[in-house]
Formats: structure tokens, C-alpha cells, sequence
């Protein structure tokens, strides 16, 4: 009987120690996987930590890479205030020498305006001498009657009206020299064209008068208004005016003939100037409003002429072009806008 339980106790301390044993083994095997899940964490630490030298690393080229191109932006900096100090310095001799051209045009014009009146001045004294001998006779026709002791109201008014009316015409005709001859600064206006092209011609017309050439002009019934400078609009059709008078110096009397004409053409003005001259020759032609140039012989011509109408046309937003007159002769086209919005977009 004694035996019997021993084996049983023995039986139970190998179940207890199998227990243990498993128990054992099954702590041995979580510190297994504890310890692969370590190595595995270390090894992710140390590719963390490769990772963060890495961007370290590519951090402080881009640091270094930043300074760099902050010193290049400083220098550009430099280089660009440097670059605007010139160029201001540059943009204060340019304005400098455009006023200083400004001021020579209006000089060369002025003087093609003091050429102009050189040349007129034979027509003008003629056209001014007519109203002095007509002021003359009135006056003298009145004085006479006083020395008779005859001195009817009604007739010596008549006579004194007729002679105010003279003294009238040679004041405009004065007044006209002058203006047109006034060195003045450069306005610009609305100008009616038709107004401009018919001062200009009675300026011309005794000197075409006395070289009997037949003026044609055929004005638009409509109101041609530009924004200019009238007197610099007259100098350009007085300039015309003479280069078609000079054109038909050799030309036989009967055909001897200058046509004016003006129209509307959409939103610009036109004004045609035709002779029946010779014309011009092409290699003439592409040289005319050249300045100094001239055929003329020394001393007849300045060669300002068609220079400066040039010079005056394009300064008014327009365009002038020279092409042959069907028939023979020359046709100077001047081309200028309407006044409005667009015509003074053109000249800014």
C-alpha cells in the first residue's frame, strides 16, 4: 500500500516540473521574439538615424548653397542699382539732348518761316501797295475839296469810309505778317484745315498773280478741324504753294496751273496739292524731304522747304507723300487725323 502513493506523488512532481518546463520555455521563447523585436527596432533606429545624417548632411549643402546665393543676390543687387544710377544718368542726357533737339527744330523752322517771308516779300509790298495808293486818293480826293471850299458831308464820308476800308485791309495784311513770322512757343489747337489752306493762299496769291498761274480750289463743304498749330499747318501749305510755283517757272502760261484739294477720308483729313509742272524724277523723288537738299542752283533755295513741312506734318500725327500728277507734274499729299480722342492718342 505504501508504495502506491509514492508513485503518484512522483507522477505529479513530473507533471508540476513539466509545468515549469513549458512554462520555461515559453518565457525563453517571448524573450526570443522580445529580443528579435529589439534587434528589429535597433535596426530601424539606426536607418532612422542614417536617414536624419543623410538630411543633415543635404541640409547644410542647401545652407551653404543659400548663402551662396544670397551673396550672388546681393551682388546682383549692387550690380542693379549701379545699372539704374546709369540709367538714370542716361535717361537725364537723353531728355537734356531731346529738348535740345526740340529747341533746334523750332529754330530751323522759325527759320524756314523768316525764309518764307524773304521770298514773299516782293508779292506781299505789291498787295500792301495797292490799299496805300487807294488810301492815298480818298484822303487826297477830301483835302482837295477843302482847298476848293467845296466839302460835301455825304461825299467825304464816302470818300473817308473807302479809305478806313483800306486802311483795314493793309492792317490785316500786317497782322497776317506778323503772326505768321512770330517766333512763339508751339500750341496745339482745334484748327479748322479749309480756314489754314485759304490764309496761306492770300499770302501767295499777288506772287501767283504775277507769274499768272491759275489756282483751282476745291474745298470740302464739310468742316475739316484738326488738332494743331495753325501757323505751323500754313507754313506747310505756303511750302507746297511754293514748290508748285517754282515747279511751273518754266511751264508755257496757258497750262500753267496748281489744283488745291481738301476732303474727308473716313478719320483723316486729306489735302492734295497737284502741278502741272514737269513732275519729279524717281531718284529726285526718294530724296525730297531730305534737309539741304535742293535742285535749285546756289543761292535760290535752302532746301528747308520740304524738310521742315515734313517735320511739321509728322509732329501732327499725319503722313505726306509725293506721287505724279496724272498729265504730267507733281502731287504732294498731306494726310492728318480728324480732331478727336484718336488724333491726340496719335501725337502723345
Amino acid at each position: 500500500m505504501s508504495a502506491e502513493p509514492k508513485a503518484l506523488r512522483r507522477t505529479g512532481e513530473a507533471a508540476a516540473l513539466e509545468e515549469q518546463i513549458e512554462e520555461l520555455q515559453l518565457r525563453v521563447s517571448q524573450a526570443e521574439e522580445r529580443r528579435r523585436a529589439l534587434i528589429h527596432i535597433m535596426g530601424d533606429l539606426n536607418e532612422s538615424n542614417r536617414r536624419l545624417g543623410d538630411q543633415r548632411k543635404a541640409m547644410l549643402h542647401i545652407l551653404k548653397d543659400s548663402h551662396r546665393s544670397n551673396l550672388r543676390l546681393e551682388d546682383s543687387r549692387k550690380a542693379m542699382i549701379h545699372i539704374m544710377g546709369d540709367l538714370r544718368s542716361t535717361t537725364q542726357v537723353m531728355e537734356r539732348r531731346e529738348q535740345e533737339l526740340r529747341d533746334k527744330q523750332e529754330q530751323l523752322v522759325q527759320a524756314g518761316k523768316l525764309a518764307t517771308l524773304g521770298e514773299l516779300t516782293t508779292g506781299v509790298a505789291h498787295e500792301l501797295n495797292n490799299p496805300l495808293n487807294n488810301i492815298g486818293l480818298y484822303v487826297g480826293n477830301v483835302i482837295d475839296r477843302i482847298h476848293m471850299g467845296e466839302l460835301p458831308t455825304e461825299s467825304a464820308r464816302a470818300d473817308l469810309e473807302k479809305a478806313m476800308e483800306q486802311v483795314r485791309k493793309a492792317t490785316e495784311i500786317i497782322s497776317h505778317l506778323r503772326t505768321f513770322g512770330r517766333a512763339a512757343p508751339v500750341t496745339f489747337e482745334a484748327v479748322d484745315v479749309d480756314e489754314v489752306i485759304e490764309r496761306a493762299l492770300s499770302l501767295m496769291q499777288e506772287q501767283l498773280r504775277l507769274r499768272a498761274i491759275d489756282v483751282d480750289l476745291d474745298l470740302c463743304p464739310d468742316e475739316l478741324v484738326v488738332h494743331g498749330n495753325p501757323i505751323q499747318l500754313e507754313q506747310v501749305f505756303i511750302n507746297l504753294l511754293t514748290n508748285a510755283r517754282d515747279a511751273l517757272t518754266e511751264v508755257p502760261e496757258a497750262r500753267k496751273k496748281i489744283r488745291i484739294v481738301s476732303s474727308l477720308e473716313g478719320d483723316g483729313i486729306r489735302i492734295v496739292f497737284e502741278d502741272t509742272g514737269p513732275g519729279i524724277p524717281t531718284e529726285i523723288a526718294k530724296r525730297v524731304f531730305d534737309p539741304f537738299f535742293t535742285t535749285k542752283e546756289v543761292g535760290t533755295g535752302t532746301g528747308l522747304g520740304l524738310s521742315i513741312t515734313y517735320s511739321i506734318v509728322k509732329e501732327h500725327g499725319g503722313e505726306i507723300s509725293l506721287s505724279k500728277t496724272p498729265g504730267g507734274g507733281a502731287t504732294f499729299t498731306v494726310e492728318v487725323p480728324v480732331y478727336g480722342d484718336g488724333a491726340e492718342a496719335l501725337l502723345r
